[in-house]
């Protein structure tokens, strides 16, 4: 196996170096808009180089609608997805929502990322109080025969109601346990609500039971 090396200067401007066997590349990405025709429309673009749309994701266009990475927003597949099903029901006479604040953020490293909901940054921002429960796949079972016991579930809910505020995992089967999470924040359910129903064991969803049962005020039965 190869080394390879990584060269930077810190925040003071010193020379740093550091020694890994994998390099990730992170370039970002940027809406696609060429190739598209629009030159030979009236369809704006917002200055950043997205389409512009409406709360309709209606274009300046009358009858044309887009959706996905070239409007802007969360680049991922299944929000496009809901933005297509929406402009096709909207098209149809009803009348759709999308909560965004409801669509999961994945990202497919190793262990796995996912997250939905409000950040603790953002609630400190809004000036808002919020409990923290916070469990480690390290003591989960399943995990642990499975030698994946990297990461953590963090829990924020609403410290009067305990409504779910927002729920983030790094660990083994993130982007398949976020689901659970999308459920209680769309439809409101407590902490204590998703921690009191039955968890099959062992399983990895028992760390998501660990914290909310923590983030209801309540103590982990194996922490």
């Amino acid at each position: 196996m190869f080394l390879l090396k990584i060269y930077f200067k810190n925040k003071e401007g010193a020379e740093q170096e550091l020694t890994a066997d994998y390099i990730l590349v992170a370039v970002g990405r940027k809406p696609y808009v060429t190739n598209l025709g629009l030159e030979n429309t009236n369809v704006a673009l917002n200055g950043n180089g997205t389409i512009k749309v409406n709360a309709m994701l209606e274009t300046t266009v009358p009858n044309i609608y887009a959706i996905g990475d070239v409007i802007g927003g969360a680049m991922l597949a299944h929000k496009a997805e809901e933005e297509a099903v929406f402009v096709v029901e909207t098209i149809n006479g009803q009348k759709p929502h999308i909560n965004y604040n409801r669509i999961p953020a994945v990202v497919y490293t190793w262990p796995e990322v996912a997250s939905v909901g409000a950040t603790e940054e953002e609630l400190k921002k809004q000036g808002l109080a919020y409990n923290v429960g916070k469990f480690p796949f390290a003591v989960n079972a399943r995990a642990r025969a499975g030698m994946e016991t990297d990461g953590f579930v963090k829990v924020l809910s609403d410290p009067k109601y305990g409504e779910l505020l927002g729920v983030h995992i790094i660990g083994a089967r993130a982007a398949d346990l976020i689901a659970q999470a999308v459920v209680g924040l769309d439809y409101e359910v407590t902490a204590k609500d998703m921690a009191s129903v039955c968890y099959a064991h062992p399983t990895y969803a028992e760390v998501l039971k660990e914290a909310y049962t923590i983030a209801s005020g309540k103590l982990s039965l194996n922490i």
